[in-house]
């Protein structure tokens, strides 16, 4: 059995209210009080922190965009500092950083006007308004998927 199977199964026992589900990526759902996992990732034992530190904070849902990314950083340092040292174990600061750098990028190209390329502020879910000629665009969730940006409102 290699470390990262013991882990899985170290987690599991010490949280029996949460189900652990093999799938195609990372998730949490709050819905569900599931945590899916790709088995053979070869990062398998930081990711499944991360996700559990997820759990463990009752993530759940974000209205903003930048609540998103404090919700991420939260779970790496919560996995880091609290789940880790538990299951005697580390994460090294080259992986959070990497999974942090995705977010960052994913909030850059929704923040980034479609008509002049300025960066603009969210004002509602998924609705961002440029700062410097004022579009407006609708963004779809795309994290897993590609990005679409539909303008909603030009200026006159």
């Amino acid at each position: 059995m290699d470390a990262s199977s013991s882990l899985l199964e170290r987690i599991e026992a010490d949280f029996p209210s949460l189900h652990f589900k093999a799938g195609d990526d990372f998730e949490w759902s709050p819905s569900t009080s599931t945590i899916m996992f790709i088995p053979d990732n070869e990062h398998l034992s930081e990711r499944l922190l991360h996700e559990l530190a997820h759990a463990e904070l009752s993530h759940a849902n974000y209205h903003r965009d930048v609540e998103l990314i404090a919700m991420e950083r939260d779970a790496w340092e919560f996995a880091k500092t609290s789940l880790a040292p538990r299951y005697e174990t580390t994460i090294p600061v080259e992986i959070i950083d990497k999974d942090m750098d995705t977010y960052r990028d994913w909030l850059h190209a929704r923040s980034t006007c479609p008509a002049c390329s300025a960066t603009g502020i969210q004002t509602a879910d998924s609705t961002y308004t440029c700062v410097a000629c004022r579009t407006s665009w609708h963004v779809n969730q795309a994290k897993g998927c590609a990005l679409r940006r539909t303008i909603t409102k030009t200026p006159l």
